[in-house]
């Protein structure tokens, strides 16, 4: 497949798109967290294999770290493009907020939460560590793809895979006792401000018992 496509084989293209389009489509889901961006980024890399097919090197295995390699530089564009635009909209004056219902038509999805709180964690990491993290993570590749698609070395690829594993960490144990901080300051929130509980009355057709006087008790 690989010369097929070296020599512009139109056929090979759609071979390609069977074999790894969910591959690249999960990939970049799970990059960009946006079903239409990531969508976008499939075409976009497939068009840029296409574009640069003589660029390919001659010798090789599978397909899939060049392609992944691809949708990296793709996102990686699509983010520089993201912030200039953000920059941009942020000095034109507010006329108010437009609602956006994506979100609540994937809000019934249960792993949706789980998705943008990794995405904020890696988001918190070196673009180049993130990049190794979610190629070997997320898509699976073993190091020496994942160099293949990056264009470094694999000891580089295993330094910066285990930069963002402890960094990760880090950042979840941080996490995981900001929130027992806010768990027990609104448990104690909420003990002050419970009501005193009631004395306990006589049960209905019962009288206390009466303690015999201490005349009584010497006569």
């Amino acid at each position: 497949m690989r010369t097929r496509l070296r020599r512009g084989d139109p056929d090979v293209l759609g071979e390609l798109y069977d074999e790894h389009a969910q591959v690249l489509y999960r990939y970049a889901l799970r990059v960009t967290g946006d079903w239409a961006e990531a969508e976008d980024v499939v075409s976009t890399t497939f068009l840029e294999a296409w574009r640069g097919r003589e660029r390919l090197h001659p010798d090789g295995d599978g397909l899939c770290p060049w392609l992944l390699g691809i949708a990296t530089n793709v996102m990686r564009r699509n983010a520089r493009a993201r912030r200039r635009r953000d920059l941009a909209l942020a000095r034109i004056p507010e006329r108010g907020a437009v609602p956006d219902f994506s979100d609540d038509l994937v809000a019934h999805l249960a792993d949706v939460e789980e998705l943008r709180a990794a995405r904020r964690a890696l988001a918190r990491l070196r673009r180049r560590d993130r990049e190794v993290f979610t190629l070997v993570v997320w898509a699976g590749l073993d190091y020496a793809s994942a160099a293949e698609a990056l264009g470094t070395p694999v000891g580089t690829v295993r330094s910066r895979l285990s930069r963002a594993r402890a960094r990760l960490r880090e950042l979840t144990e941080a996490e995981a006792r900001a929130e027992a901080k806010v768990k027990a300051k609104a448990e104690a929130r909420a003990r002050a401000a419970a009501p005193a509980p009631a004395p306990a009355l006589p049960v209905p057709g019962r009288l206390p018992a009466l303690r015999p006087s201490t005349q009584e008790s010497h006569g």
